[in-house]
């Protein structure tokens, strides 16, 4: 199984790409010592030593239409979370220089609901427009199920990236939101690329999924070859529908994330949400497969404090 694996990884280098059913047989075949290994391996022959940082803004939060299982800001949900309309362009000034300050490479507004109306698209151009105007940071959106007509308006604002996450496996989404498709997302992921931008997708591990769903979202990233895959660890909220949710194992974790770099090995596999629950994980995963981080707070909940992961992402040997 040695030779197997540093047959694979070699092949993995020079262009061959893992469907489904070969990454379920690795998995069940590899120990996850092994699988941590490889993935590292890829890491770093495809990404080098250099850690991709980014941060997000809860620019409007809760009364959210839909109903994600997950999802403390659903209508659905009876949660503590705090309510408000989209921010102004000081707020989102603010926090982008506070990111930017400190080294952080990108800076998203994130919104809850279905999606925008055309007018709230308008406020939002204005937003980005002063943020390309007085901050030096690369600018991202995550706004739910635009039309390619509000995409563009946001491109042309200076926004490069959009993020739309899938969530979990095409198998496994149905049973966890039912307001809308991820073929909806796939639609949206497709006319984000239209208009000329980069794309970040990933989704949430630990929702009640089979670790061979989890095997079938990587595969399905890499079909779109989304280059971006932000992997959130479920924090089960109390009042969502997934309060009392199990956590996944370590191991479980480990080789969720090596596999996910072994599926996709030249996109940034990026720490998202639920960093909380697997700090005592943080130092292993970085040699598992992980090139980037989310940093700073998420949308409902605590993230990471942006100096003191810049010393542990450096204490490990990756350049910011």
């Amino acid at each position: 199984m040695m030779q197997t694996t540093e047959n694979l990884t070699e092949a993995l280098k020079e262009g061959y790409r893992l469907g489904y059913e070969e990454a379920v047989r690795l998995a069940a075949a590899v120990p996850i010592e092994r699988l941590c290994e490889m993935a590292g391996n890829l890491r770093r022959h495809f990404l080098g030593n250099f850690l991709d940082t980014c941060s997000i803004m809860n620019a409007r939060s809760g009364r959210c239409s839909e109903n994600c299982k997950w999802c403390s800001q659903s209508k659905y949900h009876h949660t503590n979370i705090e309510v408000y309309p989209l921010v102004g362009a000081p707020e989102a000034v603010a926090l982008a220089r506070h990111n930017a300050e400190k080294g952080v490479r990108r800076f998203s507004l994130v919104t809850s609901g279905r999606a925008m109306s055309d007018s709230e698209i308008e406020q939002c151009r204005t937003i980005y427009e002063v943020l390309r105007q007085e901050v030096n940071i690369s600018l991202c959106a995550s706004m739910g199920l635009l039309t390619k007509a509000q995409l563009q308006i946001l491109y042309d604002a200076g926004v490069r990236r959009y993020h739309c996450n899938l969530e979990t496996a095409p198998s496994y989404f149905p049973q966890l939101c039912t307001t809308h498709t991820i073929e909806e997302k796939i639609r949206t992921i497709g006319w984000a690329r239209e208009v000329g931008m980069e794309v970040c997708s990933g989704g949430i591990i630990g929702m009640g999924e089979t670790a061979e769903q989890r095997i079938e979202l990587a595969v399905t990233l890499q079909q779109l070859d989304i280059r971006s895959i932000p992997i959130n660890i479920l924090n089960p909220i109390p009042g969502t529908a997934l309060e009392g949710t199990k956590l996944l194992s370590d191991n479980e974790i480990l080789s969720t994330v090596a596999l996910f770099r072994i599926l996709n090995p030249e996109a940034h596999i990026r720490f998202a949400g639920g960093r909380t629950l697997i700090k005592h994980l943080e130092r292993r995963l970085l040699h598992s497969g992980i090139s980037a981080s989310i940093v700073g707070d998420m949308l409902t909940t605590s993230g990471s404090e942006i100096e003191q992961d810049k010393e542990m992402f450096k204490n490990e040997g990756f350049e910011i």
